[in-house]
């Protein structure tokens, strides 16, 4: 009965939890389903979501609820592997996290199981990744926090700060494209992986900005600082909050909103054209991502490697897709 009965409606039950005549008020449990979301392991697709959709649909019929799905969107979480079988306490194969807390603390070891795999994905238990993600976390560290007083002395940048200094330009895009690619894999693909991958890229950026110091370049570094402590916050709670508390943020990190990425700095003023003949690589430009065919044909024709493979040949027609490809196609 608790397993396969109670578990079925159980979550109806806790909607209106008190109730001595009925098992739930139908206009009490109505705002809250059906659920939007749902994560399980396999086991629990094919036996307790088949016997809670079997009761939705006897309680829709019964006029208890409206809708017989209870549940919107489903998440079948992988399993954490252990020599090719899935850890479990009845097999005695669980690895002890407290040893790899003790050694590099316990953001870097959460850290590292969310960027292990994928979540819908089986993990393969294997600890050396944990030393990328521990030189990861120290290297912030080294960025920000020798800069700290200096950066929190200085405002935040504005919204169109930095337009024309292709260094700041380049730091300020990477830091909206980060938080706009960061909020989509976790909102909309569910994936933890990626953002710390993406996380570690504007960490490059932000290292190879800092080894060319210029005056002014404080606000910059500034908003890159608080942006990953903003965006570390689901996945390293208490490094973020050290270095949101460095770096001068009011209150506590977890309390702030979420980032939002301004649309103006999206875009790329740069893209890399792939330039073939007759369908093969023959080079590659740097071009304004408007730029138009004619300018990026000229462009290709006073390459050196591209012209080479042009000699003496005359142009069928030319295939391009903006701000991509443009194939040349000769007889």
């Amino acid at each position: 009965m608790d397993t396969f009965v109670d578990s079925s409606w159980y979550f109806y039950r806790y909607c209106d939890p008190h109730n001595d005549h009925v098992p739930f008020e139908p206009q009490g449990v109505a705002s809250w389903f059906p659920i939007d979301l749902y994560i399980g392991g396999i086991n629990q697709a094919h036996l307790h979501l088949i016997y809670c959709r079997f009761f939705a649909k006897i309680m829709r019929d019964l006029g208890l609820v409206k809708s017989g799905e209870p549940i919107a969107n489903l998440l079948c979480q992988g399993m954490v592997l252990k020599d090719g079988t899935a850890m479990s306490k009845s097999k005695g194969n669980i690895v002890d996290p407290d040893e790899m807390v003790r050694r590099y603390g316990a953001d870097t070891t959460r850290l590292f199981t969310l960027f292990a795999a994928p979540p819908e994905k089986d993990l393969e238990w294997n600890e050396q990744g944990v030393e990328g993600c521990f030189r990861f976390v120290e290297k912030i560290w080294r960025l920000l926090i020798p800069r700290a007083a200096a950066l929190r002395a200085v405002p935040a940048p504005g919204t169109r700060d930095g337009l024309g200094d292709p260094r700041r330009e380049a730091l300020r895009r990477k830091i909206h494209q980060t938080i706009a690619r960061v909020t989509v894999d976790i909102e909309r693909r569910l994936h933890l992986n990626t953002p710390v991958s993406s996380l570690m890229e504007l960490l490059n950026a932000a290292q190879d900005f800092a080894r060319d110091p210029r005056p002014g370049d404080e606000p910059y570094l500034l908003e890159c600082g608080r942006v990953m402590a903003l965006l570390l916050q689901p996945f390293a709670p208490h490094f973020s909050e050290e270095i949101w508390e460095a770096l001068g943020g009011d209150g506590s990190v977890l309390q702030q909103p979420w980032p939002v990425a301004d649309p103006a700095w999206l875009a790329e003023d740069l893209v890399e054209v792939v330039v073939q003949v007759n369908g093969r690589l023959r080079g590659h430009l740097r071009m304004p991502a408007d730029a138009p065919e004619a300018v990026i044909m000229e462009q290709a024709r006073a390459d050196e490697r591209v012209a080479a493979h042009l000699a003496g040949k005359a142009i069928r027609k030319t295939i391009y897709l903006p701000g991509k490809l443009l194939n040349i196609v000769v007889q």
